[in-house]
């Protein structure tokens, strides 16, 4: 999994303003959404065993295995601002791009 340097550096400012330096983002997949499987975001201050760490965020061994050469990135544009993620392991993916299929 790999991180755009805007994700990074809003990565950055996002813990920055928690008061609590153990907390860190987590990147997950669930199951759910129109293509069968969707991320999840949430900030999180254990980190489990099966955990793996990039640049202060967490993603579980169940998840990585879905998001293995997956690019997280953060936008801010007219429409708003967000984090995406280009998944070259998802096969299919909604219209919205928070769901996709790895079949």
């Amino acid at each position: 999994m790999n991180l755009t340097e805007s994700a990074i550096l809003k990565i950055k400012d996002i813990l920055a303003e928690e008061s609590d330096a153990n907390i860190k983002l987590r990147v997950f997949v669930q199951g759910g959404g129109c293509s069968g499987f969707q991320y999840g975001f949430t900030l999180d201050e254990e980190q489990g065993e099966d955990d793996f760490e990039i640049e202060g965020v967490l993603i579980d061994s169940m998840s990585m295995q879905y998001m293995t050469g997956a690019t997280i990135d953060y936008k801010e544009d007219q429409y708003g601002s967000s984090f995406s993620i280009k998944n070259p392991s998802a096969v299919t993916t909604c219209g919205c791009g928070s769901s996709f299929s790895p079949y």
